[in-house]
């Protein structure tokens, strides 16, 4: 009652009015408590659905100099909201009037979650979406690299000659990873099991900052981004380790709700994450990380 600004009795009387109108009861009685019943619940994405439009109209229409937060409400993985958002942000809404966007950073499944309950105007995350309600556009291809303390001993045996580590050196080595339901861990995973048939666990992390700094204490491989570790490559606190498997790569993926109001600020954002897009695929291929 208080989200909507009604009292408690006109609040009630609301419900009472739309479950007459359904004839249908949306909630079951229990003492003083209201709990969503199987009818609420399949009223419950419609109901959002039109929240969402309404929120959407607020925004469309405020005042263009409103402090009051009625930017986009973004959603970002964590890669990506770390590495590749802020830049963006900064070319989007530098010269725009003070209506900043909210930003969520989470891991792929949180994300994908909040863009389905349109709790979150747009999502970029770093693993697909497998939510049938969520528009999914395949966005930036990102590059994996396996990295390792300089000291680590597979690079020690790798390095002798020029040789690769061989698989099986893989298969037993201890592999920090992200938590499930990460985009990171599930790209990770498809890429280096069909090869290594299984990851030997050394540590799971929900942040991929924490890897690289673990990686580079010497607390097993990793294996990330290349826009996350390659500052401590080129400082030489980790190093990239050869190996026989194929590239890895992955896809970065915009994703909102398929019943989504785009609104023209929306599709503005949108449009600027495709011309980033563009824009990284007309740059020259990054030089390979020694």
């Amino acid at each position: 009652s208080h989200q909507v600004a009604l009292s408690q009795s006109a609040t009630s009387a609301a419900l009472n009015e739309l479950e007459a109108m359904l004839d249908v009861q949306l909630f079951d009685r229990v003492g003083k408590r209201l709990l969503i019943n199987d009818n609420g619940r399949l009223l419950l994405p419609q109901a959002r659905q039109m929240l969402d439009a309404a929120s959407t109209i607020e925004r469309q229409f405020a005042e263009q100099d409103s402090l009051s937060g009625l930017g986009l409400h973004l959603g970002a993985s964590t890669t990506i909201g770390i590495y590749l958002l802020p830049a963006m942000l900064a070319e989007a809404f530098a010269a725009s009037p003070p209506a900043p966007p909210r930003v969520t950073i989470a891991n792929t499944a949180d994300i994908a979650t909040a863009v389905a309950n349109f709790e979150l105007d747009l999502g970029l995350v770093e693993g697909p979406c497998h939510d049938l309600q969520l528009q999914v556009e395949p966005w930036i291809a990102d590059d994996l690299v396996v990295v390792a303390a300089p000291g680590h001993p597979l690079l020690a045996a790798g390095a002798d000659g020029g040789r690769t580590v061989p698989l099986h050196a893989l298969r037993n080595a201890g592999w920090l990873l992200r938590e499930p339901g990460s985009g990171t861990r599930e790209a990770v995973e498809q890429a280096l099991v069909p090869h290594l048939h299984s990851l030997r666990s050394a540590g799971e992390f929900s942040n991929a900052e924490a890897i690289k700094h673990a990686a580079s204490h010497g607390l097993g491989l990793a294996c990330l981004s290349r826009l996350v570790v390659e500052d401590f490559v080129a400082s030489g606190r980790l190093a990239v380790v050869p190996t026989s498997l194929p590239a890895l790569k992955r896809n970065f993926f915009i994703i909102h709700h398929r019943n989504k109001v785009l609104s023209a600020r929306l599709q503005g954002f949108l449009a600027l994450c495709r011309a980033t897009a563009s824009r990284r695929v007309r740059r020259k291929p990054a030089a390979p990380m020694h």
